[in-house]
C-alpha cells in the first residue's frame, strides 16, 4: 500500500485541541529544563503568548518588579 501524504496549509486543527490545561509545577519543569539545554523548540515559541490567570499574573508582575536586576 501507498503511503498517503497530507498537505499541512497551517490552519488545520484536526489534530489537537487549541488549548490544553496542565500543572504549572509541571509546565515549569520542562521549560526549565528546555532552557537549560538551550533547546531549540523553545526559540520556536518564544514570541507565543501562554494564558495564566489573573492572580498568577498579579503575583509574578510584582515579583519581577522585586526581584534584584543583574
Amino acid at each position: 500500500m501507498q503511503p498517503r501524504l497530507k498537505l499541512y496549509l497551517g490552519d488545520d486543527n484536526h489534530g489537537s485541541p487549541a488549548e490544553v490545561s496542565m500543572k504549572l509545577d509541571e509546565f515549569a519543569n520542562i521549560i526549565r529544563e528546555a532552557m537549560k539545554w538551550d533547546s531549540t523548540w523553545l526559540h520556536d515559541f518564544a514570541d507565543d503568548e501562554v494564558k495564566i490567570s489573573a492572580d498568577l499574573y498579579e503575583l509574578l508582575s510584582l515579583y519581577s518588579s522585586m526581584r534584584p536586576s543583574a
